[in-house]
């Protein structure tokens, strides 16, 4: 049975925004994660700028609606930001899901995703397109 709170209308209308297949002509870092807990598994590139921010990013999802409409947030935002602000948005939403908080703010559709603070089993599915990002970031790092 779908839990109506947890899988509303918005979020719905988030996981398919997901643009399928998108891919960066020359990503600088690329990764794959995948959560364990319940298999959702997100590829990213990415794009760097000279000033250490994200220019641009592809997110490829195989994950719950959750997991799909976590990814479509970090896409619709990413772009502009640097690694340490993905970082700190990352660990906000973990703070927020298993503390019982608020969202971070900086991007109003996280809010959107609080219901699932009741779900441990989907936090992971939730933070894997910070944890991919992160991980592609760090692949970059090692390649140059």
């Amino acid at each position: 049975m779908m839990d109506s709170a947890l899988y509303n209308r918005d979020i719905l209308r988030l996981a398919t925004s997901l643009v399928a297949g998108e891919r960066l002509d020359n990503p600088d870092g690329v990764a794959e994660s995948r959560s364990p807990i319940c298999g959702s598994r997100i590829q990213a590139e990415i794009a760097m700028g000279a000033n250490g921010t994200i220019t641009a990013i592809a997110l490829r999802a195989n994950a719950c609606a959750l997991g799909q409409a976590s990814a479509a947030i970090v896409r619709a935002h990413a772009a502009g930001c640097d690694v340490a602000h993905i970082a700190e948005i990352r660990d906000g939403v973990e703070q927020a899901l298993k503390q019982n908080g608020e969202m971070p703010a900086h991007w109003p559709e996280l809010a959107l995703l609080a219901p699932a603070r009741d779900y441990p089993s989907r936090h992971a599915a939730i933070l894997l397109p910070y944890d991919v990002i992160l991980a592609a970031a760090a692949q970059m790092k090692l390649a140059s």
